[in-house]
């Protein structure tokens, strides 16, 4: 009977953690829906931007703007560490930090300066004892344009002061709800791939002001928005991951409620098979 009640107790665990975490796949896709409609509301502006400054930057010296001058010998790399501040989201996190320490290794002759922004990570890179600039722990998700662009100002001053000399994101490209990718992403200097020729005329634009003040006032702007959208592709990544770890758990916990309940059930009936012949037995006897 102790057996019996063993399974009981554990078939209750069971159920109460599947309530558990069917309620946090729920609450992860309504935050989902909420974090693609902010990621796909910031697309047209950040490709417009990217348009923008890819045209100007071709028709002004790179010397005017130190955020376009790659630097001759790259000694220092900052590389700006996007995870989640919470667990519970399957790989999400661990794919990107074995992206950064494989990343490290490939640079283990440089010099190194983190922004974590993200829990997990700073955790991560804290046990391992990399040195860390600044770190952006307490969002919990909800981080906005202004947060992006504390933390790109921290970045730009670290390049514009000579302490990096190239600025990396590492961070989850969101692909699809069940699809998040590790990604490097360079982001400084400013290095524009060179389109091929198509062979049509090249449009050229009137620029008011000149391109050279253009690029100094865009070029900020297009560095803060271009963290911002890795932030807000790691957010959705994040949820959607979180809700696709949660579904999983939901159903194998069913699996195991089915297990433990056949198990619970043939205890059931030897005990009871034990008592009928014990009670057969006892007749017999009395005969």
């Amino acid at each position: 009977m102790s057996g019996m009640r063993d399974i009981k107790r554990k078939i209750g665990s069971v159920k109460n953690t599947q309530k558990i975490t069917n309620a946090m796949k729920m609450v992860s896709a309504a935050k989902l829906r909420r974090a693609q409609e902010a990621m796909e509301a910031a697309l047209p502006y950040a490709d417009k931007i990217y348009e923008v400054v890819q045209n100007i930057s071709k028709r002004v010296n790179p010397e005017i703007h130190k955020l376009l001058q790659p630097k001759e010998e790259v000694k220092n790399i900052g590389v700006i560490v996007i995870t989640s501040d919470r667990g519970l989201c399957g790989a999400f996190n661990s794919n990107v930090n074995k992206l950064f320490s494989q990343f490290r290794r490939e640079h283990s002759d440089k010099d190194f300066k983190l922004i974590c922004v993200g829990k997990n990570g700073y955790e991560y890179v804290k046990r391992r004892d990399y040195e860390i600039e600044e770190k952006y722990i307490s969002f919990g998700g909800k981080i906005t344009y202004d947060d992006a662009i504390t933390i790109g100002d921290s970045a730009v001053k670290l390049f514009n002061d000579d302490e990096i000399d190239e600025l990396y994101v590492v961070y989850n490209e969101f692909k699809s709800v069940a699809s998040q990718i590790a990604k490097v992403k360079k982001i400084l200097p400013l290095d524009f791939e060179t389109e091929e020729e198509t062979g049509e005329s090249v449009v050229d634009y009137l620029y008011e002001p000149d391109p050279n003040t253009l690029v100094k006032e865009i070029i900020p702007r297009f560095i803060n928005f271009t963290i911002y959208s890795c932030i807000l592709e790691s957010v959705a990544g994040e949820h959607g991951a979180r809700m696709a770890a949660m579904d999983n758990a939901t159903r194998n916990a069913g699996e195991m409620i089915k297990k433990l309940t056949l198990n619970y059930n043939k205890a059931r009936q030897a005990a009871i098979t034990t008592e009928i012949l014990d009670i057969v037995n006892g007749a017999e006897a009395l005969k």
